[in-house]
């Protein structure tokens, strides 16, 4: 076949991958407002996967629950091609906030990928396989997957995640969640405040110590927490006191350094106050992001085609966000490009993003971001060169 013709075959072919993501798209527009409408948070996303498999199935996908024993995953599959396409799909939302970053659409255009490539499947010579990913904000849902075998040999896995702008390649943090737990010993505070042992004062000490710290780390480390709980009466000395940290660096390599470092004044808090502390890992840490050249540099031809463009003005800060999306990078060929909603001046994580994760912006970002990654899919496996 001559390289005229090739190209003409990639062309028809994308051009019915687009056709197939428009054909379906009031359905999907449908799924993710449901999401968005009934937020579960991490590990709890059993209506959620529920709605993604009913989803699927319908579309003609072999669907398995709980996958590898996890009760909110699932894995999807079509087509039994030799070449093997993951597709991700993210559907827990964050506590208090919803889907405040976007987690219905990346699970509504994970369907949207999934089944425009799936009818095309026999043609490309690819097994399309989606893989529900419980728990990204915080549970490592995506590294007890690859802990337990999934994504094992793919040769590529895709999936795209909201944003305020649209920005191609990620570069998130690597990231680790601990609980951090201090016990000390309840009193009276004002009769018996020598009998106490106050686990609050813990974490002041440490926190002073992480405020101070800052001024030494690199300037790509980032470290952040809240307490949870810090006593249950003002004239009662806690005798408990809890609270999530995350640590942030360019690396896991920096990242374990970063780590210690701040684990020492946690140390220094426990020391100062005579509390006994606790660090509890939440999840292992999340990875840097591995992105595949070839598959982003087919994704941004894709995504300017539609009219999409990417961000110049520096507000596409959201590609530095963690993801266990980065682990996966590490094992197998991936891209995790961000689409705009139009959200600015809000951001993700705020509730202003939530409601901007419905509508017609947000419709837009879903319909281009299954096309472009479909097309994307399609160039891989077929194009006879690199754009």
């Amino acid at each position: 076949m001559s390289e005229t013709l090739a190209v003409a075959e990639v062309d028809a072919l994308k051009e019915r991958a687009r056709e197939l993501v428009d054909a379906d798209l009031p359905a999907l527009v449908v799924l993710s407002e449901a999401l968005h409408a009934d937020p579960e948070t991490a590990w709890n996303e059993h209506r959620s996967a529920a709605r993604l498999r009913e989803a699927l199935t319908a579309r003609g996908f072999a669907v398995t629950p709980a996958y590898l024993g996890l009760e909110t995953a699932f894995l999807a599959t079509a087509g039994s091609g030799p070449v093997r396409i993951g597709v991700c799909a993210e559907y827990d939302a964050l506590p208090g906030l919803g889907h405040a970053c976007g987690h219905n659409l990346i699970a509504a255009i994970a369907v949207g990928v999934a089944s425009a490539l799936a009818p095309l499947a026999d043609e490309l010579g690819i097994t399309v396989e989606v893989y529900g990913t419980p728990a990204e904000e915080g549970g490592g849902g995506k590294i007890e997957l690859l802990d337990r075998g999934a994504f094992a040999g793919l040769d590529l896995a895709v999936m795209a995640h909201p944003g305020p702008v649209d920005v191609a390649e990620a570069r998130p943090f690597a990231v680790a969640h601990s609980h951090v737990r201090y016990d000390g010993k309840a009193a009276h505070a004002g009769a018996y405040p020598e009998e106490g042992v106050n686990a609050n004062d813990a974490f002041v000490v440490a926190q002073v110590a992480i405020g101070l710290l800052r001024q030494q780390l690199p300037h790509s480390a980032r470290v952040h927490g809240i307490q949870t709980v810090g006593g249950q009466a003002p004239n009662a000395i806690p005798d408990r006191t809890e609270g999530r940290w995350y640590v942030r660096a360019e690396t896991l390599e920096e990242l374990e350094s970063v780590e210690r470092r701040v684990n020492r004044c946690f140390e220094a808090g426990a020391l100062a106050s005579g509390t006994t502390l606790t660090i509890t890992p939440e999840s292992k840490p999340y990875s840097e992001f591995r992105n595949d050249e070839r598959a982003l540099r087919f994704y941004r031809a894709n995504a300017t085609a539609l009219g999409r463009a990417f961000d110049t003005s520096g507000a596409g800060k959201m590609n530095r966000a963690s993801t266990d999306m980065g682990n996966v990078s590490q094992v197998v060929p991936a891209i995790h490009p961000y689409v705009g909603v139009n959200s600015l001046p809000a951001t993700n994580h705020q509730p202003e993003f939530a409601a901007a994760c419905v509508g017609p912006d947000a419709e837009r970002a879903l319909r281009d971001a299954a096309v472009a990654l479909a097309q994307t899919v399609v160039d891989v496996v077929r194009h006879p060169r690199d754009p």
